[in-house]
Order: structure tokens, then sequence, then C-alpha cells
């Protein structure tokens, strides 16, 4: 099995031999301040964009206070969006309308919601599926088409639905246990070229 090559922008080879162009790795095609992914974690999209940023998380701008971090090895299925704190408005007051913004010189102390969004390791966001503002996802997650996904979703859970709500865990409690101490993920590449088998068998006992 042919493991995929971690520099290339568009990992997807077709069987004519040209380059997918609606998936890439996004560590190869994302150049902002506040948006960390790590190395084989891709999206795909049926209308390619050219800000791959932008795309995926609108209101991520660039130098203001929350971060999106998405682990290793996510999956990133067509239409998901990642809204994150930059699109909230102060809701304190006795309205919600966003004044400071139309004044150049107060726009940039316009910051009602600084919380960062987090994705683990391994994780599968479905087709349309929303990540709010501040959400925390865990390791090894699968998010079903269309969740809009809020709070804190644990290790190795299926969550569906709006709001999102875990429907299943993936795994019993112990097995979970054995998988994040063995982050894969972290692995040396040679070792995770190794497991590929026991990984896409669920052998979780070749993985000690």
């Amino acid at each position: 099995m042919k493991f995929p090559e971690a520099g290339r922008a568009y990992p997807v080879t077709l069987p004519d031999g040209s380059a997918h162009p609606g998936t890439v790795f996004l560590d190869q095609v994302i150049d902002h301040p506040n948006f960390a992914v790590g190395a084989y974690s891709y999206a795909s999209d049926f209308d390619p964009p050219v800000d791959w940023a932008a795309h995926l998380a609108p209101y991520l701008f660039a130098g203001g206070p929350d971060r999106l971090g998405i682990g290793r090895f996510c999956q990133i299925a067509h239409g998901v969006r990642f809204i994150t704190s930059g699109a909230n408005h102060a809701m304190d007051g006795a309205t919600t309308f966003p004044f400071p913004i139309f004044d150049p010189e107060q726009i940039g102390t316009y910051r009602p919601d600084s919380r960062d969004t987090v994705i683990g390791h391994d994780v599968w966001l479905g087709y349309g599926a929303i990540v709010c503002p501040g959400a925390r996802i865990g390791n090894g997650v699968i998010v079903g088409a269309g969740a809009v996904v809020r709070g804190v979703v644990p290790d190795y859970a299926v969550v569906m639905g709006n709001p999102a709500t875990v429907v299943r865990m993936r795994f019993e409690p112990d097995k979970v246990a054995a998988l994040l101490a063995a982050a894969w993920w972290d692995w040396p590449l040679d070792r995770i070229k190794e497991a590929v088998p026991a990984l896409i068998s669920g052998d979780l006992g070749a993985l000690d």
C-alpha cells in the first residue's frame, strides 16, 4: 500500500496520473497566523477554493485573539465550516449590534469572544458539519453530516444532530484508553507505515 506523501499539496492521484484538485493536505496550502494544522490532515471540496483558510474558517481573522488548531490525520469533508470566535457579537448589553466595527478607531477593540477552537487527531468531520466557537473535539471523533458541534466532545465519540450529541462511543473505555496511550499519530513515520494494516482493520492489539 502506497503511503501518502506529506509534502504534496494534492495527495490524491487519479488513475490517469493527474492530481485530484479537490483534496488537499491543509498544512501545505494554509498560511494563516491563527490557523495551525497537523501533518496529513486533509480537506475535500467539490468546488476547490483559492484560499482554503478563508473557505473553512471565514471568521478567523489574522491577528485576532482566537486560534483554530487541527491535529494530525484529520479528514474534513465538503461543506465543513469552522465558525470561530471572531464571528460572535457581544451579548451582555441592550443590543447585539456591533457598533464599534464601523469605527476605524475602535474596530480592533471589539473582541467579545476569544475562545480557541481545538480539533484533536484523527477526527472525521462529515459533510456540511459546523463547528462552533470554542468547541473542543477529542481524538478519534466522528462528526456526522450536518452536525452542529459546540462544547466538548469526548475522545472517540460519534456525534450527530443540532446541537450535536453523542450517539455512541466507537470503542469501550479500555480500548479508548489504550488508543490514547498509544497516540499512533505521533509515532515515527516508518512505524505508522508498518501499522497501517492494523490501523485500518481495527486490530488494536497490534498497536502495542
